[in-house]
């Protein structure tokens, strides 16, 4: 197993990237896919997976913290910046957050500070392959700064919008911000 160098408090390291989700496992056909942005934009987006797989994409290698205290290092993502497609959408002025709505019925949301950052992606590749079904495939938000639960899969649709919406797992009582580092699970 690799050092732990850079593990959060309450981790361990693991090898194996466990599957946690709601139970459901959208399937996924290339030809009918696509993936909306859409809300305070001025240009509203509908990508198929090809067109998405086009656009200008970035490599993140990060660490992938559950809230559940594990953790694995040196994943290897491919993807497009979310600063990418709401740049693309022409987000207007007033937006400050994003809403993430997936195939399975999820919800989560972030600020646009958060998801400005050069790590922060709708990723489509992992460890140089598609990134699994089971793991959120065909795309998926990465935001290594936080807890997985704040990296959606099956994402299907972006909302930029003025105000935040709390998601799935946040008006439950998980944390909207959900730092790994301070351990911030639980609102």
């Amino acid at each position: 197993m690799a050092t732990t160098r850079g593990l959060p408090p309450g981790q361990r390291e693991v090898r194996k990237w466990p599957r946690l989700d709601l139970g459901i496992v959208p399937r996924f056909d290339p030809r009918e896919w696509d993936l909306r942005v859409d809300g305070a934009v001025d240009r509203p987006l509908r990508l198929t997976y090809e067109e998405l797989l086009a656009l200008p994409s970035a490599r993140v290698t990060s660490p992938f913290h559950c809230v559940t205290g594990w953790t694995t290092f040196d994943n290897a993502w491919d993807g497009v910046t979310v600063r990418e497609l709401a740049t693309r959408a022409g987000i207007q002025p007033g937006a400050r957050f994003a809403t993430f709505y997936c195939g399975d019925g999820y919800t989560t949301s972030h600020p646009l500070d958060v998801l400005y950052d050069a790590d922060v992606l709708i990723v489509y590749r992992h460890d140089g392959n598609p990134l699994p079904l089971e793991h959120g495939g065909p795309v998926r938000l990465l935001v290594p700064k936080r807890y997985a639960y704040k990296s959606a899969k099956w994402v299907r649709r972006i909302a930029f919008t003025q105000e935040e919406e709390l998601g799935y797992w946040e008006v439950r009582g998980y944390s909207n911000t959900a730092d790994p580092w301070t351990e911030d699970r639980y609102a």
